[in-house]
């Protein structure tokens, strides 16, 4: 145990990876039928950059978003603010589109992977009975990430407005300070936005692991992710390079070539599918490494499902680093 405490993330990061590789290779049939559940969220999430550009809801969200910085101070020569809002406004966009694919499809996959993992023998074949039990503490989970991503968004926009405005207030307004804050603001969002996404995502998978959803949950994955940030990154950023890179194949495949073909043939819906599917697969392993990584915390910290709930309550009074001693001696109270 205290071997496996002192690795370095790095160390810990490639051994929970090689794990939930193995994992995934060792049940490759039940894993990859799995993944044809999340195909319809898969698809949308692809399609849904192929149909934004002709929708007039990224007008209407881009320009409220604009009219939201202007009225907030920000100012409007800056060049972070402009690629912001235009991201920004792909991205609200974006997630109102797939949001009922969200809810139902990447769900129900993650439902299937989580109670799978749960049993040392997984069935050959996903069985819908035998995991929608966990859907209700997933959806209640997913709605509440939802309003923090939302709450993260915010916060982090207060934090610039009162920076820029601190910088009027106190003279130094100029295109060098501008510049530099811009920097520095765009990797504090990028901290916070990232710490809120490795938030919400072990806080769904502790959600099916403990058939408890809510706030709680996301309460729960807080404390357990205190100290492992560095390890959570490390498991978090190679997997959305992954889907980035997925993404950035169906553009170049299937829309660049449906937009440059004259006669676009029966070719490319098929290897449209066929990389949504990739996209499920990654999806799929990133929710074997979210139960892995959950699962080495608990080890790490030497617990079991009878004093996991000393746990939570333990560290949130104390701040202990694992809170061994205290599990210990409140398990031994009467």
């Amino acid at each position: 145990m205290e071997e496996y405490q002192t690795l370095i993330p790095v160390g810990k990061t490639t051994m929970i990876t090689r794990k939930s590789i193995h994992t995934f290779l060792k049940h490759y049939q039940y894993f990859t039928a799995a993944a044809l559940i999340a195909i319809p969220f898969s698809a949308s999430i692809l399609l849904s950059q192929l149909l934004l550009p002709y929708l007039s809801l990224l007008g209407t969200v881009h320009q409220r978003v604009g009219t939201l910085f202007e009225a907030a101070g920000f100012p409007p020569s800056s060049q972070l603010f402009t690629i912001l809002n235009l991201k920004l406004s792909q991205t609200i966009t974006s997630s109102i589109l797939v949001l009922p694919f969200t809810l139902t499809f990447l769900l129900i996959t993650k439902a299937s992977i989580i109670q799978a993992l749960t049993h040392e023998k997984p069935p050959h074949q996903p069985q819908f009975s035998s995991f929608i039990s966990l859907f209700s503490p997933l959806f209640h989970t997913q709605i509440c990430n939802l309003l923090l991503i939302l709450a993260a968004n915010a916060t982090s926009f207060s934090l610039l407005l009162i920076a820029f405005n601190c910088l009027d207030t106190f003279g130094l307004s100029s295109s060098t300070s501008v510049n530099v804050l811009s920097a520095t603001s765009a990797v504090l969002y990028s901290i916070i936005l990232a710490n809120a996404l490795i938030i919400s995502n072990l806080a769904l998978v502790l959600s099916g692991m403990e058939n408890n959803g809510g706030c709680m949950a996301i309460l729960k994955a807080c404390v357990l992710i205190r100290g492992r940030t560095a390890t959570a990154l490390s498991l978090a950023v190679p997997m959305n390079l992954a889907l980035a890179a997925v993404e950035a194949l169906f553009q170049y495949r299937v829309v660049r070539v449906y937009y440059e073909a004259e006669n676009p043939n029966s070719s490319i819906p098929l290897e449209g599918m066929f990389i949504a599917y990739l996209y499920s697969l990654l999806i799929v392993l990133d929710t074997i490494v979210s139960c892995v990584f959950l699962k080495s915390i608990r080890t790490d910290c030497g617990l079991d499902q009878e004093s996991i709930r000393y746990y939570y309550r333990i560290q949130i009074e104390d701040g202990d680093v694992c809170g061994l001693s205290n599990v210990k001696s409140s398990k031994e109270m009467p």
